[in-house]
């Protein structure tokens, strides 16, 4: 291997270890799969620029993010798979998207742990609805929302249960962005204290 393969090599390891996540995650996280990613530190094929310099760049946001305890996309994520209760899963998913409006209050990079593509959450509603919140506060702090954001609406509508509100009254309630994806959640329900 040439010293350039080897220095990019090197630096992709470094970036795996600096994200703290498995090799699989981090894969993900940088929308790959993980067989690509081993061929790339290998230096059996030659990643992009683009790729070898977001690789680096979200491994660092990923490193501080975990360092001040601020949620990440892949940590929202698995924090929701985790969840005993529906309950509890709401919580870490509006716990992420307020993490995610500090990071891109800051306006210093570390908004990158965002980019960074998550698992799946188990459920097809919530994965949709992470990234439709995710793309949401992205274009509402002006900036483009990672390329993870960008999916389908759900096939079916997603009306989860409400204790005071029959389905009507949620739908009517619901903010035109969720109502395109086919998620229905009172506006009320998405603020936080």
């Amino acid at each position: 291997m040439d010293k350039d393969s080897q220095a990019v090599s090197e630096q992709l390891t470094h970036a795996l270890a600096e994200s703290g996540l498995s090799q699989a995650a981090f894969a993900t996280a940088l929308g790959t799969s993980a067989s690509r990613f081993s061929t790339y530190r290998s230096g059996r094929t030659k990643p992009t620029a683009q790729f070898f310099l977001r690789a680096g760049r979200i491994a660092h946001a990923l490193h501080a993010a975990r360092e001040y305890r601020i949620m990440t996309a892949p940590a929202t994520a698995t924090a929701i798979r985790e969840a005993n209760d529906e309950d509890w899963a709401w919580r870490m998913l509006l716990q992420g998207r307020d993490h995610l409006r500090l990071l891109l209050r800051r306006h210093d990079g570390s908004e990158a742990a965002w980019e960074a593509a998550p698992g799946t959450t188990g459920h097809a509603g919530f994965d949709t609805l992470l990234a439709v919140l995710t793309a949401h506060e992205f274009e509402a702090a002006g900036e483009d929302p990672p390329d993870w954001t960008k999916v389908d609406p759900l096939p079916e509508r997603w009306i989860p249960e409400h204790p005071f509100m029959d389905r009507d009254e949620i739908i009517q309630r619901t903010p035109d962005y969720l109502a395109q994806a086919n998620i229905f959640i009172p506006a009320r329900d998405l603020a936080t204290a």
